[in-house]
C-alpha cells in the first residue's frame, strides 16, 4: 500500500512537472516574441521622435518599460528548459524578499529529459524558497551555481534557513511538525538513476544542496 501511494505521488508530481514545463515554455516563447518585436518598437520611436512627438515617445517608452518589468529577465544558461524553469522560479524568490545570485552555464543537449530537469530544479528551488521564508526579511539569500564539469552537470546552492533541521530517514523535519523533504528525495532519486550523487547539509541559518550527475554522452560512449 505504501509503495502504491509512493508511485501515485510520483506520477502526480511528474504530471505537475510536465504542466509546469509547458507553462514556463510559454513564458519563454513570450520573451522571444518580445525580442522579435524590438526592432518594430525602435522604428516606432524613431518615427515619433522625428515627427517631434516627444511626449508620445516618452509614453511609449514607459509602456515598454512596464512590459519588461512584468515579463522579468529571462536567464541565459544555454539550456532553453533550464532558462524557462529558473526564470519562472527565481522571480518568486525575489518577490519573497530573497537576495538571489545566479551563475549558470548549461548546454542545451542533456541526457536528462526536460521533465527530469524540471523536477530536479523545481523541487530544489521550491525547497530553498520555503526555507528562506523562515528567516526575517533582510536576511534571506539564495546563491546558485550550475556548470558542466566535463560530461557531468554540477549544481551547488546555498540558501538562508531557520534553525538546523533534523533528518528523519531521508527527509528533514521542520518546525511546522511535518516532513518537507519529499521533493528533495524525488530529485535525488532521478540523479541517482542517472549515476550521480546528491548531498544536503543543514546548519543554523543555512541549508546547502550539491549534486553531480552524468548529463552528456562522452565520445567514447558513442563509438
Amino acid at each position: 500500500m505504501r509503495k502504491k501511494t509512493f508511485l501515485k505521488i510520483l506520477d502526480m508530481q511528474t504530471e505537475l512537472a510536465e504542466k509546469h514545463l509547458d507553462e514556463v515554455r510559454s513564458i519563454h516563447r513570450e520573451m522571444r516574441g518580445y525580442k522579435h518585436d524590438f526592432h518594430h518598437h525602435l522604428q516606432t520611436l524613431r518615427g515619433q521622435l522625428e515627427a517631434g512627438e516627444y511626449e508620445r515617445a516618452l509614453h511609449y517608452i514607459d509602456e515598454l518599460d512596464s512590459d519588461i518589468i512584468n515579463l522579468d529577465t529571462l536567464l541565459k544558461t544555454g539550456n532553453v528548459s533550464a532558462d524557462a524553469i529558473l526564470s519562472a522560479k527565481l522571480p518568486q524568490a525575489r518577490a519573497a524578499g530573497v537576495d538571489v545570485t545566479v551563475k549558470a552555464g548549461i548546454p542545451d543537449s542533456l541526457s536528462l529529459t526536460d521533465v527530469e530537469l524540471s523536477i530536479i530544479l523545481g523541487n530544489l528551488l521550491d525547497n530553498a524558497v520555503e526555507a528562506c521564508r523562515d528567516v526575517p526579511p533582510g536576511e534571506r539569500f539564495l546563491r546558485l551555481y550550475i556548470t558542466m564539469k566535463g560530461s557531468m552537470l554540477y549544481f551547488s546552492m546555498l540558501n538562508s534557513a531557520g534553525p538546523k533541521q533534523q533528518k528523519t530517514g531521508n527527509l528533514f523535519a521542520t518546525h511546522k511538525g511535518g516532513l518537507h523533504g519529499f521533493g528533495l528525495r524525488r530529485a535525488e532519486n532521478i540523479i541517482e538513476e542517472h549515476g550521480g550523487w546528491c548531498k544536503y547539509n543543514s546548519e543554523d541559518g543555512a541549508f546547502s544542496t550539491e549534486f553531480l550527475v552524468p548529463a552528456q554522452t562522452t565520445e567514447n560512449e558513442t563509438k
